[in-house]
């Protein structure tokens, strides 16, 4: 399976996941995080491997419909990216006071608070 793709579906599994029914859950459960195939899926829950295929092929789509409509995880993302973004004014601003060059850490403090009035919005 594609990493990226793993990656993301887990991703959405996390926002959306509560908004599966039981056994969409279970399915995208067994599939994207304990890595079963299909045919094991199929045979742990008593399904035919077509209604497993057809299961996480509906729950992925829904999940991805989820996030096109509600945005979470690219807000998540973008505050992540701000909240790195202070983490590293932060470590500059250290840096040049620790080494007395403290002129350019009022530039920088402005910066942090701009970034913080985004995440704050």
């Amino acid at each position: 399976m594609d990493i990226d793709k793993l990656v993301k579906m887990n991703i959405l599994i996390d926002f959306y996941g509560e908004l599966l029914t039981e056994k969409q859950k279970q399915v995208m459960h067994l599939y994207y995080n304990e890595d079963y195939s299909l045919s094991e899926i199929s045979e742990n829950l008593n399904i035919s491997r077509q209604a497993v295929y057809d299961n996480l092929k509906r729950s992925e789509k829904i999940l991805k419909s989820y996030e096109e409509k509600l945005k979470l995880v690219e807000k998540f993302e973008e505050k992540n990216a701000y909240i790195e973004q202070i983490y590293t004014g932060l470590v500059e601003i250290e840096n040049e006071i620790i080494s007395k060059q403290c002129s350019e850490c009022v530039p920088k403090i402005k910066k942090i608070k701009e970034i913080c009035r985004e995440l704050l919005k």
